[in-house]
């Protein structure tokens, strides 16, 4: 059984999807749910979906071994589901092709530090980008950066506002990310 750490930032509506996906399937488990955040709303869907959570502070994740040790006890592969900061670097040697991260667009395109929902959103819509979508990627030292394991693309009209092109995204998301998650690491 292959064990899945999840982490997360904000309101977890990607660990849910994960989540339902993987509730039949007897071949992974999501051991634990990591977040850098104490108001996240993830953390009251791990509540509901009765997942065990682990909530650190910076210190914690950059500057001493917690998240580490933890990781190392309880998962096999780490899952990033909108989680905001980079991973440290003892964190990614432990877990070399083990980490993977789902991005609201195209890279290379609109990656890179500060480049997360709804500011990549912004940026495609500033460009007029005739399409976007996801990328699912192993995550390495730098931000957006890891090789690329899978794209899906969507069309845009001109007139879709923001928040379309983030709900087009959104349905990428969730359709794709578990299914690559599984695929990867069958």
């Amino acid at each position: 059984m292959i064990r899945l750490a999840l982490f997360a930032s904000g309101s977890g509506s990607n660990v849910e999807n994960i989540y339902n996906y993987f509730s039949n399937n007897t071949n992974f488990i999501i051991s634990k749910v990591y977040c850098n955040n104490a108001n996240a709303g993830v953390l009251e869907r791990c509540k509901r979906l009765n997942l065990k959570s682990l909530v650190f502070k910076r210190h914690e994740f950059f500057e001493s071994s917690l998240v580490l040790k933890d990781l190392i006890e309880t998962s096999d592969v780490i899952v990033l589901a909108g989680f905001l900061w980079k991973i440290p670097e003892n964190i990614i040697q432990v877990f070399s092709d083990k980490i993977i991260n789902i991005h609201p667009a195209l890279l290379p395109k609109y990656g890179g530090k500060g480049m997360y929902g709804m500011n990549v959103h912004k940026a495609v819509k500033e460009n007029n980008d005739a399409e976007t979508g996801i990328t699912i990627h192993f995550v390495n030292e730098k931000y957006d950066d890891g090789a690329i394991i899978f794209q899906a693309k969507t069309s845009l009209k001109p007139s879709d506002g923001i928040e379309e092109i983030a709900q087009k995204v959104h349905e990428l998301e969730y359709k794709y990310y578990p299914k690559i998650i599984e695929q990867t690491f069958s």
